[in-house]
């Protein structure tokens, strides 16, 4: 039976795909054809130099990211779930990757990449793409401004032209404090004529020729005439399979359970950005997007990447926008893409490798600094949302000082916890009585208080009702209207009998309105002595006023 149900499922989901290649390349010709390929191009201008950042930053090299971003383009536009989805190297990503690096070498990290990867795949046929959607904005938000902290700090040995000891960003930090810390004032202007390129280039001529890139030329030349002693790039090899790549015969199998925790790590932040990015991104297109065929290929484009030397590619929403706004037609232009920096790869290693590595830090501190979502955290501070503040704060703070995986925990549990707080909060509001179906006010020698009460009334809160409602000067009828009260556990019912039981002891009535069937049942299921009065129930207000005015 589960065999046949695999079975259904697996060919449900090759043929949703099958139906969706169709549906893209629907009335597709040659005007669309070209619109693919120009837009394949100018994605590609803005991943080359990310790809060789990215790749650098991680603590592989430039090929890896090179290689890495040409892989992804190739397998995961394939195999996507959209028809503008662009992949490869990220920030968030190398962010993670530096400590896993440091750890475990690079032919750990290959075999991190791997299991991450299957952990995307099986996540993708188990149907898990809609998991994202319980990760509250501002902790995306947050952990997103943590990784952005990670890039920039990560870059300070690249662009000063320093050197720190240490695994993760707050040891090299401290490092400077034993070993010293002095900048070459030659990587400092080689970064800083980049930064100052992509903050000054306008962003209408962005969409054509990106800013890096144009960042990175101009900051190379500078270097290479000013004679500038800097340290660069470093040789590209021009071939797919490098000679550090994932070697299968080396893989202790013993060394497999410590790997999981940080394939666990690559395969949430693959699986977040890349539908994160998707979401987003199908809104600027208005297209559909498979979430679960997205995680798919995200994992069968990371189990291939290791095997040739590549780190973990996720998708990419700085590429994917530029894609779109491109004019992206189909997946072929994260195919385009890939052939653009193939072609790169192996006309212009030369040149590349002569890159100042303090210029593709410089380009990583701008990205950094954009990819924070500025919008939506000045929207949280400017109007006070101090759930969300709170929730942003501690994921930031959490990615900076321990890994992905805890922050995004982290930040959901307290997001989860401020939520619950609010939600069993009990409200009680007195309101003036009046007559049914008048709008005049009861007089007051009647003797009637008219009580509204919201909330989940349960074991943490009764006392509060308890005390709020004997502390209330009733003449001599207490109206409770509960229409607002959604539930109520044993502990709550057993309050509000008891309340009733005072207020009889008390020579004074008590009329309750408006219990939804829930609420109404489980008192009656604890109220196993009929202790309550049959006249003290009305489905509404108006009706219990009406009552009270006859008798």
């Amino acid at each position: 039976m589960k065999r046949r149900l695999a079975e259904h499922q697996r060919k449900s989901m090759i043929k949703n795909y099958i139906h969706r290649l169709k549906t893209e390349f629907e009335n597709y010709n040659a005007g669309k054809f070209g619109k693919d390929v120009m837009s394949g191009i100018t994605v590609a201008a803005v991943a080359l130099p990310l790809a060789l950042a990215f790749g650098v930053s991680s603590g592989a090299d430039a090929a890896a990211g090179l290689i890495t971003a040409i892989i992804a383009g190739f397998i995961i536009s394939a195999f996507s779930g959209a028809s503008f989805q662009i992949s490869g190297p990220t920030g968030a990503m190398t962010a993670v990757l530096i400590t896993i690096v440091s750890k475990y070498k690079l032919q750990g990290v290959f075999i991190v990449s791997m299991i991450a990867g299957i952990i995307l795949l099986i996540a993708g046929i188990c149907k898990l793409g809609k998991i994202v959607n319980i990760i509250p904005s501002p902790v995306v938000t947050g952990f997103t401004s943590g990784i952005a902290i990670i890039i920039a700090l990560g870059q300070i040995d690249n662009f000063f032209g320093t050197v720190s000891r240490g695994d993760t960003v707050i040891e090299k930090l401290t490092s400077y404090g034993s070993i010293g810390f002095s900048p070459n004032a030659q990587a400092v202007i080689t970064g800083l004529i980049v930064i100052a390129v992509m903050v000054l280039w306008p962003k209408k001529w962005n969409t054509k020729i990106p800013s890096s890139f144009i960042g990175i030329i101009i900051a190379a030349l500078a270097s290479n005439i000013l004679g500038f002693d800097v340290a660069t790039v470093g040789a590209i090899p021009k071939t797919f399979l490098p000679p550090i790549r994932l070697d299968i015969a080396a893989i202790d199998l013993k060394a497999i359970p410590q790997m999981i925790s940080p394939a666990i790590t690559i395969a949430a932040l693959g699986m977040i950005e890349s539908l994160l990015c998707g979401a987003s991104a199908s809104r600027m297109k208005n297209e559909s997007f498979d979430a679960d065929q997205e995680l798919i290929a995200q994992g069968i484009g990371n189990i291939i990447i290791p095997f040739f030397g590549g780190v973990p590619a996720t998708a990419a929403i700085a590429r994917t926008s530029v894609a779109i706004k491109s004019g992206c037609q189909t997946r072929l232009t994260g195919i385009f893409h890939a052939v653009g920096l193939l072609l790169s790869m192996f006309l212009l290693s030369d040149i590349m490798s002569k890159l100042p590595l303090s210029a593709l830090a410089g380009v990583l501190i701008v990205t950094a600094w954009r990819m924070n979502e500025w919008h939506s955290i000045k929207y949280i501070f400017r109007n006070k949302f101090k759930s969300a503040a709170a929730q942003f704060l501690v994921t930031m703070a959490c990615t900076v000082i321990f890994d992905l995986t805890i922050a995004i925990i982290i930040g959901v549990l307290l997001a989860m916890i401020i939520f619950v707080i609010n939600a069993i909060t009990i409200n009680i509001s007195l309101s003036e009585a009046k007559r049914a179906n008048t709008a005049e006010k009861k007089p007051d020698n009647d003797g009637i208080t008219l009580v509204y009460v919201t909330g989940i009334i349960f074991f943490a809160n009764i006392e509060k009702l308890k005390k709020k409602l004997s502390s209330l000067d009733v003449k001599n009828t207490l109206i409770v209207s509960m229409r607002g009260v959604s539930g109520v556990d044993m502990n709550g019912a057993l309050g509000i009998i008891d309340i009733i039981s005072d207020y009889s002891k008390a020579g004074k009535k008590i009329i309750f309105c408006g219990l939804q069937n829930s609420v109404k049942q489980m008192i009656e299921r604890v109220d196993v002595s009929n202790d309550i009065p049959r006249d003290c129930c009305y489905s509404n207000t108006d009706k219990a006023f009406t009552e009270y005015a006859e008798a």
